[in-house]
């Protein structure tokens, strides 16, 4: 793992009769890409805006670039972009005026690098932003949380508005960012998303965390839907000795299972037989979301 760039300890925010969050652990290494997973009302924003010190929690520790988020604000704020899932923006500017006056803000600014990012979203910079629909303000927000190249990324609920061809766009921006070593925390609802870019996931419920893991991890420990079609009868008892195999359906040339961890025993087991047809699907994060959510009592 490479240097903490994020790390908080039993952060809580209570908004009187209502849970903000409770005790959040969170720890984001440099150069990665950190998903921060929930539904509406979880959590995400409130986090995002005590790490920013735009509220004041009433519990825990955090710190960013090893700095106190309290003590060191305005010098955390330096290094950092940000895109809130609430964009206001000043809708009397052009979006050139708008990004020239956060560059005048932060003193500098490479304007070749914006205009590249403006072309790569096809966001027209001369309209004013009152006249540009949701997803072409998302664009712009998108560019001044990137434009100054900083060292942590901090995005909520980044695609919302966007078009299928400018998400692939925003994730290949990713991509990018990542291999120059800067760090992204991305807070989304969006499962195939955070599938396709993060290398961990922090998954969150009414407040509280839930669990912390790689993608690869929580894929692992969710059910596989396998289906295969025999060419021959088969055995009804040859995988009934597997602790990791549910059987959803099962004939003389047919089964029909869901299946947990590795399948090499599994594939030995159905390679006896003469196999027609085979269909795997892992599961997506989604399944993997609800897995968490629907148990009651899977807390970490």
């Amino acid at each position: 793992m490479g240097k903490t760039v994020i790390k908080t300890e039993g952060l809580s925010k209570n908004y009187g009769r209502r849970l903000g969050i409770a005790a959040v652990d969170i720890e984001v290494f440099a150069g990665e890409v950190f998903g921060y997973l929930g539904p509406n009302g979880a959590g995400k924003t409130t986090t995002i805006r005590v790490l920013l010190d735009f509220i004041r929690a009433d519990k825990g520790m955090a710190q960013i670039f090893g700095l106190d988020i309290r003590k060191r604000s305005a010098d955390i704020r330096r290094r950092v972009g940000f895109l809130p899932g609430e964009l206001n923006l000043y809708e009397n500017l052009t979006g050139r005026d708008l990004l020239l006056y956060f560059c005048n803000l932060r003193g500098h600014g490479d304007w070749s690098y914006i205009e590249e990012l403006a072309s790569r979203f096809q966001c027209h910079l001369s309209q004013p932003i009152h006249s540009l629909s949701q997803g072409n303000k998302r664009k712009i927000g998108l560019i001044q949380a990137f434009m100054h190249k900083p060292d942590l990324i901090i995005l909520d609920e980044p695609t919302n508005g966007l078009d299928p061809i400018m998400q692939h766009e925003f994730y290949r921006l990713i991509g990018e960012t990542r291999a120059l070593g800067q760090t992204i925390f991305l807070s989304s609802h969006n499962l195939p998303e955070v599938e396709r870019v993060c290398d961990r996931v922090a998954i969150i419920r009414a407040g509280c965390m839930v669990a912390t893991e790689n993608v690869s991890a929580l894929k692992a420990r969710t059910m596989r839907n396998v289906e295969i079609h025999f060419g021959e009868d088969i055995e009804l008892n040859a995988f009934s000795a597997m602790d990791n195999l549910r059987i959803l359906n099962l004939d003389r040339r047919w089964l029909k299972c869901q299946m947990k961890g590795e399948m090499d025993r599994f594939m030995k087991i159905a390679a006896k037989f003469k196999i027609i047809d085979f269909i795997s699907r892992e599961p997506d994060l989604e399944e993997i979301f609800l897995a968490y959510y629907g148990d009651e009592n899977h807390a970490q």
